[in-house]
């Protein structure tokens, strides 16, 4: 699987993110994140907030917001390293532990 990009986060993780994985969210899950690597990029090196999912602990939600809606990187951490599973723009912050507040 080929590496689309790599950024280390705010939590000094190493988050990667596959074409292949790129490609489904943004044709199929969630069109309206297309053109946002920059954007994405930014949430991980500086967000607003991180929590850990409710759900599962390995689990990260990392929150930055542009203008009346928040985007949501959520990101599985394994062995130091990361890698995304999903992003979307949201006006609602998800319950779970915060682990880091601007």
């Amino acid at each position: 699987m080929a590496l689309y990009f790599e950024v280390s986060s705010k939590l000094g993780k190493s988050i990667s993110i596959t074409q292949e994985r790129w490609r489904l969210i943004t044709e199929i899950k969630h069109l309206e994140i297309r053109g946002k690597e920059k954007e994405i990029k930014e949430s991980l090196k500086d967000p607003d907030e991180v929590r850990i999912s409710k759900k599962d602990k390995a689990v990260y939600l990392y929150y930055k917001r542009y203008e009346r809606l928040a985007l949501a990187v959520v990101v599985k951490h394994i062995n130091g390293e990361g890698f995304i599973i999903t992003s979307y723009y949201t006006d609602k912050i998800k319950e779970g532990e915060q682990v880091y507040k601007k």
